[in-house]
């Protein structure tokens, strides 16, 4: 057994889902960050469990060759990013090996490779930043939370995100600071300003700012809307009450400050409109880029009805609509319903209805109206599909389904799930949407027997 403290010579062989390394020492498997395969590591072992160890590099020996310098001066401790410690070439490579390492373990295929769509940059492709904002020597800072924890890591200038986004950050903690406004302490509960929410157009460059606050209301508005008033882009600022405990970052209820509360953006060759809660792709090349693929997929025609399920603020759904007979898409969030329909009437779309409903509750419903779905489109959350919506996938018995996935995992899960009720998986690709990150998307089509 892994003696803890105890330091081990041993070779990187793989990576885990949020990308650490993976050694093999003594039939034991160890976790190891800021690693890279094919690396030969001294290891400390700093935990050890009853099947596996985590373990820290004490040295190097052999280097990989896609070994680089980090560009972030806070990468190390930062948990917002998983690998500036390797260059884009492996970490492409890693994540499509971990779809078709995911696909045929736990969804029973067998697949030889799995085509990577890599994005055409590393930097400043992030649309959107919720900052965490704490207090030290009674000065109020933001940044990100260090990894597995509620540490917040102070941090200049993110390289993911535009400049736009920390002008922001650094303009509300200014006035924070000036006018006394407190951070939140989750610890005891008191304190006003939670989150520091950014969202910008890539296209328009319209920015939305949202103060995530314990409270209802903001002092000395008007201070801050002068700070912000000289971002370029700033079009709205909203505050979201959150007097919960626990991790959700927005709360329940929204109150429009400054603007119209919401921005505009192109994706597609259409116009969205954007509020705090609406599901939007956060890498705008990648996202046209994948849906794109989603769409050439599904083979869609005009005689067809297209069902997208958690269809967020219609994106793919709009997008669908212009090659089908009819779309129909189904959200659980009620504003993004909202802002879906507005889309629908911005871009002159008359042929796609959207309605608030939990996924599989609502496609049992259309199913009992007697809508027939050609297609079905699914972009679940990170959790994937849930036994209600699987089993009213397979009732439609669409001639396609096409997943688009962010959760390799789940995506394998559910790709198991499916071909129970006679689907078969006929092409899977990854995209890269997180450069630097871990997570990947995927997009799998199946056809039914």
């Amino acid at each position: 057994m892994l003696q803890k403290n105890q330091v081990y010579t041993a070779q990187i062989v793989d990576y885990t889902a949020e990308g650490q390394g993976v050694a093999k020492i003594e039939g034991c498997a160890v976790f190891v960050p800021n690693a890279i395969a094919g690396e030969q590591c001294e290891i400390r072992i700093e935990k050890v469990g009853k099947t596996w160890a985590a373990g820290k590099i004490v040295k190097i020996l052999e280097k990989s060759p896609h070994r680089i310098n980090r560009a972030c001066p806070v990468a190390k401790l930062c948990g917002g990013c998983d690998f500036h410690h390797m260059d884009y070439e492996e970490e492409s490579r890693l994540k499509a090996e971990r779809v078709r390492s995911c696909l045929n373990r736990l969804g029973g295929e067998s697949l030889e490779s799995i085509p990577m769509h890599p994005a055409p940059t590393t930097t400043c492709y992030r649309n959107k930043a919720q900052y965490p904002v704490s207090s030290k020597k009674n000065k109020a800072y933001a940044g990100f939370f260090k990894a597995g924890s509620h540490q917040v890591i102070e941090n200049d200038r993110c390289l993911i995100l535009p400049q736009e986004a920390d002008l922001v950050k650094n303009a509300v903690i200014d006035y924070m600071n000036q006018y006394r406004v407190n951070a939140y302490d989750e610890s005891t509960r008191k304190g006003l300003v939670r989150h520091i929410y950014v969202r910008q157009g890539a296209v328009s460059h319209q920015l939305l700012v949202c103060i995530v606050a314990n409270g209802h209301k903001l002092p000395r508005i008007e201070a801050l809307l002068e700070r912000l008033k000289k971002i370029p882009g700033f079009t709205t600022l909203v505050l979201s009450v959150n007097t919960k405990s626990g991790n959700a970052v927005l709360g329940d209820e929204f109150i429009t400050l400054y603007g119209p509360g919401y921005i505009e953006d192109t994706l597609c060759g259409l116009t969205f409109r954007l509020s705090p809660r609406s599901f939007y792709q956060i890498n705008h090349h990648q996202a046209q880029e994948l849906y794109k693929a989603a769409i050439e997929a599904a083979e869609i025609t005009k005689q067809d009805t297209v069902l997208d399920l958690y269809c967020g603020v219609g994106t793919i759904t709009l997008a669908m609509s212009q090659v089908a007979g009819r779309v129909i898409g189904i959200e659980v969030i009620p504003q993004a319903v909202a802002d879906a329909k507005e889309n629908a009437i911005r871009n002159n779309i008359t042929n796609a209805e959207f309605f608030c409903a939990d996924a599989g509750q609502a496609a049992l419903e259309l199913e009992q109206q007697g809508i027939h779905a050609d297609v079905v489109v699914v972009d679940p959350p990170r959790k994937g599909l849930n036994a209600d919506a699987i089993q009213a996938i397979a009732r439609f018995a669409p001639r396609r389904l096409v997943y688009v996935s962010c959760d390799p995992a789940t995506l394998a899960r559910d790709t198991a799930m499916l071909k129970e009720k006679g689907f078969c998986l006929q092409s899977a690709q990854a995209f890269d949407l997180f450069p630097r990150c871990a997570h990947v998307e995927s997009v799998a089509v199946f056809t039914h027997e």
